[in-house]
């Protein structure tokens, strides 16, 4: 059916001339648009909502009676690679939890195969019962002073604006190159700003002065506000503020101050980062909403920040409220403070139904079932120079160094400087007794042998170490460790993985995951994913991890060089206030 019959099919239902595919009736709406509650019956075809009153004709009835209908959710800022799962497994994942679109920003994949990287992600995306929008990776690599897999130019981005899914250019990241003038980022910009795109902003560690910078280039959004004075800054210059609440970044309850009856409208959530386990227990922006409410945030204000206004800061014309002419993703929930979700719509569509996802929605795409291939058996130990048995070790002159202070659940970290122990070559001994672990990151990409070392304070384990391919943004191999032998037998195991995570101690592998699609993503189901993840967590214990923060990801977000204060990349340490690589050596 084309769009002139299928539109006059939706105005004839509109009118009661014509029986709706589906109707849901009794149920309380959430109207987003006035913050109210209205009645009335829910007619659907196509897809599409077609009107909102009396309506007895329908294929299908649904009665809600007793129970709120909210709008589908919307997360405003996420990266699919966090969670380790294709998009199709994903998709099951955060559809459960009422959320229909997302719009995501594939810059890890992309650092790791380039274009096809990018290219893999819509590909994979395409056919699912959910949208999955993408903003274009502005900084491949994110800065230059580290190794990244490809490099992606202006005219490298430019062809992807004509697919039907790209909005815009995503968070931007390099702000001495935009501040510089950089003609590689006024290409970009100028791009997005003519086709009239969206422009993300990554604004960590900016002050209110300089995000006059982000707002001249276009920019309107920003995920890295930390407390309620930053994001202040950034609605009063005229910004979207997305609250972030993820694995590591937890910034909802120091933001929430800052949101008021005057500017809600212009704040959404989004998650950024969030790892398989925290979606299937905690959710998607569906936990935001709830930690809102239970912060004092109104639920409708919540639920209106989690949907109206992501689709409006986007620009998704009919998405993100219950209203005709709206796609029909819905969501019925038992109550508007726990979101307890027992039915979750897909334009029409029921793709959850009291706690099972109905799998007979998530068909296979052609691109799905034969995607171009992005792995072999080798390609990280291809990239990657073989390790010498000496390649760890870490020459102390004096026993004071730069220390890398670990903040539990904050992507920011703590420039100390430190007495540390030594041995009689003048290299330095990790120690657990001071919390001092060695840090390593190792080049994977080109073989150009480059091992950056520091010294990491805050992990707390007692023995052993932990490795992971999935070190934002360049994904190199980044490993923490009490014992030179355990880091390189665990640095070893996940190159012959070609990509994961593991834990090891004592010369022994305890518990791994295989990751081997650009080693950041497994081809398992997420049950599958889950309980791997489970496994490494206990053997985490083991070792003396703690509980407070997640170390994988906490270890993946100590090379990425635009967070403060002080990181790591396979070049070296990076202090982020002086914007280049120290010495260990104090």
């Amino acid at each position: 059916m084309n769009t002139k019959d299928k539109l006059a099919k939706r105005i004839d239902v509109a009118a009661k001339r014509a029986a709706a595919d589906l109707i849901i009736r009794n149920g309380k709406i959430v109207n987003v648009f006035t913050s109210s509650i209205m009645s009335g019956d829910i007619a659907i075809v196509d897809g599409i909502i077609a009107g909102i009153g009396k309506y007895t004709e329908g294929g299908e009835v649904i009665d809600a009676s007793g129970q709120w209908i909210i709008p589908g959710l919307i997360d405003g800022h996420v990266h699919i690679e966090s969670s380790m799962l294709t998009p199709r497994e994903f998709a099951k994942v955060v559809l459960q939890h009422g959320v229909t679109a997302v719009v995501t920003d594939p810059h890890e994949m992309a650092n790791v195969m380039g274009s096809k990287g990018i290219q893999y992600m819509l590909d994979q995306s395409a056919g699912l019962p959910l949208d999955i929008y993408v903003n274009l990776p502005s900084c491949v690599p994110s800065t230059p002073f580290e190794t990244s897999g490809a490099t992606l130019e202006a005219e490298d981005l430019r062809p992807f604006y004509a697919h039907p899914k790209v909005l815009g250019l995503a968070e931007v990241m390099d702000f001495p190159a935009l501040a510089a003038g950089s003609p590689g980022m006024i290409s970009k910009l100028a791009d997005a700003n003519e086709l009239a795109a969206h422009i993300d902003g990554h604004a960590a560690g900016i002050d209110r002065e300089q995000l006059n910078l982000y707002m001249a280039a276009g920019i309107r959004t920003d995920h890295e506000a930390i407390d309620a004075e930053e994001a202040r800054h950034r609605l009063e210059l005229g910004m979207y503020l997305m609250i972030r609440e993820g694995t590591v970044a937890k910034d909802l309850e120091a933001l929430l101050p800052a949101v008021n009856a005057g500017n809600s409208r212009r704040c959404l959530f989004v998650t950024d980062d969030k790892l398989i386990d925290d979606l299937l227990e905690e959710g998607s922006v569906d936990y935001s909403i709830r930690l809102a409410v239970s912060k004092g945030l109104d639920p409708v204000t919540a639920i209106q920040m989690a949907t109206l206004n992501a689709a409006e800061c986007f620009g998704l014309r009919g998405q993100g409220a219950i209203a005709p002419g709206y796609k029909a993703d819905l969501v019925i929930v038992d109550d508007l403070e726990m979101l307890a979700i027992r039915q979750v719509f897909k334009e029409g569509v029921c793709v959850f139904r009291n706690g099972t996802l109905q799998e007979e929605v998530f068909s296979v795409s052609a691109a799905q079932a034969s995607p171009e291939p992005m792995h072999s058996s080798d390609d990280i130990n291809a990239g990657m120079k073989p390790l010498r048995p000496d390649a760890l070790e870490l020459p102390l002159a004096s026993d004071t160094c730069n220390v890398i202070g670990i903040i539990p659940n904050s992507l920011v970290t703590r420039h100390l400087k430190e007495q540390a122990a030594r041995d009689r070559e003048l290299r330095f001994i990790p120690s657990t007794e001071r919390d001092q672990l060695k840090l390593a990151v190792v080049e994977r990409h080109h073989r150009t042998g480059n091992i950056g070392l520091a010294v990491v304070k805050g992990f707390g384990f007692r023995k052993g170490a932990i490795v992971s391919s999935v070190a934002h943004d360049s994904h190199n191999i980044i490993c923490a460790g009490v014992t030179d032998e355990d880091m390189l037998l665990a640095i070893r195991h996940v190159a012959s993985m070609n990509g994961g995570l593991a834990v090891v101690a004592d010369g022994e592998v305890l518990a791994s995951l295989s990751l081997p699609v650009g080693g950041l993503l497994s081809e398992q189901s997420y049950s599958e994913v889950n309980q791997q993840m489970l496994g490494l967590y206990a053997a985490l214990r083991t070792i003396g991890a703690p509980d407070a923060f997640n170390p994988f990801l906490t270890l993946s977000f100590l090379a990425l060089p635009v967070i403060p204060e002080l990181k790591i990349t396979d070049k070296g340490l990076f202090e982020f206030a002086s914007n280049r690589h120290i010495g260990v050596q104090a």
